[in-house]
Parts: C-alpha cells; structure tokens; sequence
C-alpha cells in the first residue's frame, strides 16, 4: 500500500502565528546572526533586507489572532504590499532564505518535535508571497511597454512641484505647497506629520480638518517604528493593523501611501497621501515617484530651515527652554506647571512668547519648528 505523503500533522496558519509569538526573541537574535554574516552584502542591501526580517516577524507578534477571521492569504499579502517599495528579486529571495534558516536554526535549538508541520506552513505562507511578488513583477514588466506616456505626465507633476518650491521661500508656505501637491499628483488629500525622532513621536501639523490632524500626537508604536524605520515610501491597501482603529475611524481612512520627507539622513517627517476613504492601488513606480516628491520636499525644508529661522539669531531664556522641552514630551500646561511650579496662566504666557518667537500658530508648530531649526535635538 502506497504511504501518504501527508505524514506529518498539518498545522494552522493561528498556531503557526502561536509558535512564532512564543519563540520570537530567540528567532529575532537567529536573524541577526543569519543577516550579518553574510558578507556579499552591501550597507543597504543589508538595510533593506534587515527592514523586511524585522518587519516580517513583527508581522507575526503583533497578529490579533482573535480578530481575524480571514485566510492567511490576505494578512500575507497586506504585509507584501507594504513593503513594495523595499521589494528586489535579490532581496525577496534573501530575506526567504535568511528567515527560513533562522527558524529552522530555532526548532534545533529547542528541539521541537514538529519541525515538518511548521515548515510545511512556512511553506505555504511563501508559495502565496511567491505567487503575488512575481504577479506584481509582471505587471511592472507589463507596464515598462506603456510607460513614456506615463514618465511623461510625471515629468510635468515633478516640473510643476519644482517651479512652485523655486517660488517659495518660507516655511509658512509648506501648507499651500501640500494644497497643490494634491492637484499635482492627483490625491483628494495629504498630509504632514513632523517626526520627532529623539523621543520617536509624531505630530500632525497640516492638511484638511486641521483640527482632527493636529489631534494626531504621540509616540510611534513598535509596529509603524519597524515600518518606518526604512525610510522609503509605503502603501498600505487596508491600513487595518499598521495604523490605530481610533484613527482611521478618524480620517475614514481606507488605502494610504506614506512618503518620507528627508535631506542627507534627516527625517522632517511623512507625507500621507489617500483618496478620502476610497480604496485604491498603488504600484512600485508610483511609489518611487512621490519617494522622489519627499526628497524634493526635505531639500526644501532645509533651504526653507536655513533662510528663515535664524536659529543663531534666535535666544530663548531657561525657562522657555523649559517649557519647549515639556512641551515636546507631550505634557499639559497643568503638568508643567506642577513640574515648574508655575499656575497655568504663566505656563500658557511662556508658550505664546515661543509661538511668537518661533513663528508658529500652535503648541504643534512650535515643536516641529523647534525640531526644524535645530533648537531641540
């Protein structure tokens, strides 16, 4: 009689997320090892592919089994998309490879007995990041025939972009320089989010419904750091997961493109860009087009930071100094007061003078800018 192939026990895609959950440590320190001994590697390749393992096994951690009542294949190919725009051939295949030995390099380690079952599930995640990677792969190849028209009308979005940063000069003028960027490239809204990266906090600071953006505050969770953390543009069809129900519920948000906005290494902050709740595709190209819109964007913050803040010319006393630095780590005027024993009425005196001072029309923009001109490290 013929022996089954099916000689193992076959395990769920939740129980495969279940071992992962309770063995991550010891796998990430596995990925670690795997990832720097490999030496063919250069700096960033090594980045890129360090940024998908990290975000890969996140993936896993941060699962809400509880929640999900779909197929695997939809979480896996979310995860994908979002990391479009770090995707290679060489760096799908490496980041498989390395995240394949390291947890095999794990079962021995801990001896687990039911090494098979947990491959074979790996197995099938990967045949379905397989299937969709080289489905995207060939609609690139698809597009390469039609794509002169395409550069083309990019080319005139870009050029558009570039006259109008030549003709501004301020910092005060980004929030219209944003206002067109919707028209240029034809998104129904974007928005800035300045990025404290000292304390890894976040502010809104313009776009649409000021109020509900700038209500948009706080430190970035494990999750958006790993995604962030690579500095390339991101495109999220369901931001389910990766972004915080509260706000998405907020800004009726459905698919969503993040764009770093940086200059030599510095990060201003991101650019999101979404059509008001509707659901939308996004493809490599596309993603390296506005990642190219950010750096054009953070090389205008930083003529903009040079030409008008006169950071040297700009003196704070102690105490504003104070408050700034309070400020940034998010306390209330209450909170400071009690901390400064100052009442309230000074506290909010202190803040008005830095507005003043900083040119800023809130408590937000006086942290972003303080951040921008080199005030707060």
């Amino acid at each position: 009689m013929a022996q089954s192939l099916h000689s193992f026990d076959e395990i769920t895609f939740k129980q495969f997320v279940l071992f992962i959950k309770s063995h991550h440590q010891q796998l990430e320190e596995n990925l670690c090892i795997y990832l720097n001994q490999d030496d063919t590697l250069s700096h960033e390749e090594q980045k890129i592919v360090g940024s998908l393992l990290d975000s890969f096994l996140l993936f896993f951690v941060t699962f809400n089994i509880e929640e999900s009542e779909d197929e695997f294949e939809t979480h896996v190919v979310v995860w994908l998309k979002s990391q479009l725009s770090l995707l290679s051939i060489k760096s799908f295949n490496l980041f498989r490879l390395i995240f394949e030995k390291a947890l095999i390099t794990l079962m021995i380690q801990i001896k687990y007995n039911r090494s098979t079952s947990i491959l074979m599930c790996l197995l099938s995640i990967y045949s379905q990041l397989i299937y969709h990677f080289n489905e995207w792969v060939n609609e690139d190849m698809t597009v390469v025939h039609s794509k002169s028209f395409h550069d083309n009308t990019k080319l005139q979005s870009l050029d558009r972009l570039n006259k109008l940063l030549i003709r501004s000069s301020r910092v005060h003028e980004f929030a219209h320089i944003l206002k067109k960027c919707e028209e240029f490239f034809s998104y129904k809204r974007c928005v800035f989010y300045a990025y404290i990266p000292w304390s890894n906090q976040v502010y809104g600071v313009i776009g649409a419904e000021l109020p509900k953006v700038q209500s948009m505050k706080g430190q970035l969770s494990s999750r958006e750091t790993t995604i962030f953390n690579a500095q390339k543009a991101i495109f999220l069809k369901d931001p389910k997961g990766y972004v915080k129900d509260e706000h998405i519920e907020l800004f009726n948000l459905s698919s969503v493109i993040f764009v770093p906005i940086v200059n030599k290494q510095q990060v201003f902050g991101w650019l999101t860009f979404d059509q008001l709740g509707e659901e939308f595709d996004c493809s490599k190209e596309e993603l390296d087009f506005l990642e190219e819109v950010g750096n054009r964007l953070g090389l205008y913050l930083s003529r903009s930071g040079e030409s008008t803040s006169g950071s040297s010319n700009l003196h704070l006393t102690e105490r504003e100094s104070e408050i700034l630095d309070l400020l940034a780590e998010g306390y209330d005027n209450k909170k400071m007061g009690e901390i400064l024993y100052l009442s309230e009425h000074t506290v909010r005196d202190y803040i008005s003078s830095l507005m003043t001072k900083l040119k800023a029309k809130n408590r937000t923009q006086v942290v972003a800018y303080a951040f921008r001109y080199g005030i707060l490290k």
